[in-house]
């Protein structure tokens, strides 16, 4: 094996904390900055230390190695990017205030990249003319940009961030599937090698578009997503992206509709209690404006409705709640004690509970009325069905029937099959072997490299400090020379000697720093191995300590360093 370097402590350029950050949130905030890996340059902007410099270049190195397994090329594109294929896609407007916008001295607009389609899109177009010169898979890791309004959770959640995004460009549709089953395929091997526990989940394709979407989730409290698992069978989805069938039901011995006085009950919770039924039995009636028009969504009175849904359903739209104004200016529209019957000039949906034939308490658009025995399909028309409800514990799995379970977990990956959304916008055909043009599908798989060691962080520290994965780590191992001259001779012989068998080496030499600090420092850092020249060097006697497990074993020299080279 080669040389590589022994990093001495004394040498380096960190320093180690006692207390969290104050603005700390999540536990890989405080410990990435305790340990001396990332320091805040300014609100969601982070700069990495040379401890984790090496960690993140670890990561990068295992993304690029599964990447190039699978034939992939890598590139490196501009982040300062031009307008105009943006605005061509139509995602310069429906990025929304997330989207870095600047300009030149000249009053040329252009953006800093949240993701490439349209370039790599621009890019092959000029380089493929045939269909002999794909498929191709392109890939770079690159810093990727977005203007979070409440950057958050250190590197979880910043305004820039170490991306890898790779697209793949096919002739036909059986190729884009080929070429996403390499990525999926690739992804695995990559979390897995990254020691991440993960979890691949059905997505929705947002402002990204296409079709077919995945996630690859690791669960984790610090977690901005919520996913369902089901505990028996092999679903798992975001909940964003789950749906139910709809199922009508017979409402052929319902009673007619009714008008019943329901005075000071504008909220689900009071009607309830007013007519003593749960509020399962009610329907809510949430009023939104898409692009100023107003919709009424429809879900049962004991749901909560998931307006990420709402916007993902209406999107680019904008999508905002109605006002008191809006109210002001609809006097047919009365607040508290809106119903789906005789509603006009609006559009109504629901959530597929609320399925044809279902029988519902709601609102009766008068002051203190509400409508009994009011039958979905009978006494008033869904416009479109759309599942828009939070999913909660125990609803029932969409492919066995169990409950659901939710957990928290952070997005590390994501694949989508985009089809020819931005092959059709930008125009990029190849010839076909018939000589006509073809129109070029494609696909788009992002790994967050900068948010992959944020979730290893989540996953393996412990309440000492920092454990990471062997080959993530920023050493193989970290020595610890107690204190004495003689301890410290003997650990820079001893990490000498590991280094030229090819070890990776954190060695603790600083002078003046107590054996304690020392030790507290080596649990924080997290490098899998600890050997520390201790009482007993002038024996020739060491101590190695796992790491994760804290199992320690007294050596000599020789054995120590046969056991950390084998």
């Amino acid at each position: 094996m080669a040389n590589v370097p022994v990093q001495r402590m004394s040498q380096l350029m960190a320093k180690t904390l006692r207390d969290d950050p104050a603005d700390a949130e999540v536990l890989s905030h405080k410990l990435l900055v305790r340990a001396g890996y990332v320091r805040r340059t300014a609100a969601g902007i982070w700069s990495w230390l040379p401890l984790g410099k090496r960690v993140l270049s670890n990561v990068e190195r295992i993304v690029r190695e599964e990447m190039d397994a699978i034939g992939a090329q890598e590139v490196l594109l501009p982040a300062i990017l031009p307008r105009e294929p943006y605005e061509a896609t139509g995602r310069w407007e429906e990025y929304g205030p997330e989207l870095f916008r600047l300009q030149d001295r000249r009053g040329g607009d252009y953006l800093l990249g949240p993701t490439h389609e349209e370039i790599f899109t621009l890019l092959v177009k000029d380089q493929a003319s045939s269909y002999k010169d794909l498929p191709v898979i392109l890939y770079q890791i690159q810093n990727k940009y977005r203007d979070e309004a409440r950057p958050r959770a250190g590197i979880l959640r910043g305004r820039e961030f170490l991306m890898k995004d790779s697209y793949s460009f096919d002739t036909e549709d059986e190729g884009l599937a080929r070429s996403y089953a390499l990525h999926r395929e690739a992804y695995q091997k990559i979390f897995t090698r990254l020691g991440l526990d993960y979890r691949i989940c059905a997505a929705t394709a947002g402002a990204m578009g296409g079709s077919k979407s995945e996630e690859f989730l690791a669960p984790a409290e610090a977690g901005e997503d919520t996913f369902a698992d089901c505990p028996n069978c092999d679903f798992a989805a975001n909940t964003e992206a789950i749906t139910y069938e709809l199922k009508p039901v017979d409402a052929s011995d319902l009673p007619a509709a009714e008008d019943i006085p329901t005075p000071d009950t504008p909220t689900i919770e009071t009607l309830a209690a007013s007519l003593g039924v749960p509020a399962s039995a009610t329907l809510k009636n949430l009023l939104v404006k898409v692009d100023g028009e107003i919709v009424a969504v429809g879900v049962p009175g004991d749901r909560e409705v998931d307006m990420d849904k709402v916007e993902a359903h209406f999107a680019p739209a904008a999508v905002e709640l109605v006002t008191e104004t809006d109210f002001a200016a609809r006097p047919d529209l009365v607040r508290g004690y809106v119903g789906p019957r005789g509603l006009e000039k609006v559009t109504y949906i629901a959530d597929p509970r609320v399925a044809p034939g279902t029988a519902w308490i709601t609102g009766a658009n008068k002051a203190g009325t509400h409508t009994k025995n009011v039958v979905a399909g009978r006494d008033f028309e869904v416009g479109e069905y759309v599942d828009v409800v939070v999913v909660q514990e125990g609803d029932p799995c969409p492919k066995c029937g169990t409950g659901l379970v939710l957990d928290r977990a952070i997005e590390i990956g994501h694949i989508f099959q985009l089809g020819r959304k931005y092959a059709d916008a930008l125009k990029l055909d190849v010839l076909g072997q018939n000589g006509k043009p073809v129109r070029v599908t494609m696909g788009s798989y992002g790994v967050g490299v900068s948010r992959a060691v944020a979730a290893l962080a989540e996953q393996s520290a412990d309440d000492k400090g920092l454990c990471w994965p062997q080959e993530v780590a920023p050493a193989d191992v970290h020595v610890v020379a107690a204190g004495k001259a003689l301890q410290t001779e003997l650990a820079l012989d001893i990490s000498g000697k590991l280094a030229k068998a090819g070890v990776r080496v954190l060695v603790d030499d600083r002078a003046g720093v107590s054996p304690g600090v020392k030790f507290t420092d080596s649990e924080l850092i997290g490098v899998p191995q600890i050997l520390v020249a201790g009482r007993r060097a002038a024996d020739g006697v060491v101590e190695l300590k796992d790491r994760r497990t804290g199992e320690r074993e007294e050596l000599t020299v020789e054995e120590a360093i046969a056991r950390l080279t084998a």
